[in-house]
Order: structure tokens, then sequence, then C-alpha cells
């Protein structure tokens, strides 16, 4: 059974499924998968850990209920209908009597277009086209890209590790990487 909450995300018609069947798993797959993202959005728009427990329990009771009743209708992602009813609902509590500010118009800055779901989409979009791009990139590119950007290796480590002769040899070749992951990029 820990196997099975280990995977990531559930696919959307697991969770449906899943609820429908009174399944605890499917909600556990559902917290796992989804709430980091969650957390994000209200850490970064002027919220707490505990915050984001409750307006996620919220969003999960609303979409539990939507399912159950059978007045729920995906007409997108499920990770995009949680992350709007979240958003919803985050919206709603800052405008609450009680709240250091009860003026919403205090976090129009905050609020930027990053938290609008088609833009999040669209870079969740990117990043698996990114991803996809350096899967099919092969050695030694993928491992130089992943060692520089990822794992913050120097030059001089890449060089070392690598074989180079030193680490103008190195940045070249991950240049030459970075524009065969480029060119790979937009191809998909």
């Amino acid at each position: 059974m820990s196997k099975k909450l280990s995977s990531s995300v559930p696919t959307d018609r697991e969770v449906v499924l899943g609820i429908l069947n009174d399944s605890e798993d499917a909600l556990n797959k559902l917290y796992i998968g989804y709430f980091p993202m969650v957390l994000q959005f209200i850490l970064n728009n002027n919220g707490d850990e505990d915050d984001a427990k409750d307006v996620y329990q919220e969003t999960i009771i609303i979409l539990y209920n939507k399912i159950k009743t059978g007045e729920f209708e995906l007409t997108s992602k499920l990770k995009t209908y949680i992350y709007s009813v979240s958003r919803r609902i985050w919206l709603k509590k800052l405008t609450q009597p009680g709240r250091k500010s009860s003026n919403i118009a205090e976090f129009e800055d905050i609020m930027a277009v990053e938290t609008d779901v088609e833009v999040y989409e669209a870079k969740d979009l990117q990043f698996e086209k990114m991803g996809a791009a350096l899967e099919s990139l092969g050695e030694p590119c993928k491992t130089i890209i992943q060692d520089f950007y990822i794992n913050n290796l120097s030059m001089q480590d890449i060089s070392e590790k690598f074989g180079y002769t030193n680490t103008d040899n190195a940045k070249t070749q991950k240049y030459k990487c970075l524009q065969r992951l480029k060119k790979l990029f937009f191809q998909i």
C-alpha cells in the first residue's frame, strides 16, 4: 500500500473513481499530489502553512461533495480545478474581517499575473516540454546541463568530472549542449 502512495499524482479519472468508491487512498494521493502547489500559492500570498491546510481542506470538501452529488464536470485538468478553487477560497479569506487587512486592493501586487490559472498551466506545460527535451538530449549533455543548472556544480567540477583539459573546454561543451537542448525544446 505504501508503494501506491509514493506515486506522485493520480490521474484525474483515478481520483474521481476513487472518491465515488469511498477510497481513502484516492484522497491521500490527492493530498500528496496537489497540496504542495496550494501551499506554495498561499505562502506566496500572505498566508502560512495552517492557512494552506485550511484552504486545501475546504477545496477537497468542495470537490468531494460535487463528485458525490454528480454535480462535478471536469472541464480542465483536476490540478487546474484545485488551484482555481483554492485561489478563490484564499482571496475570499483575505477580504474577511479579522485579517490583517480587509482591503483586497492591497493584495493586487501580490496576486500578480503568475497566479492566473492559464499562465500556471502554460508554465507547467513548458516544464514538461523541457523535461522531455532534456531526456532526449543524450549524454554527456544531459548530465552536464543537470550538473550545472540543477546540482549547482561549478565549471571546474564539471571539467574534472568529464575529463576536459580546462574549464573553457567545459564551458564550450555546455554552450553546445544548451544549443542542442534549445533546438530540441522548440521541436517538441
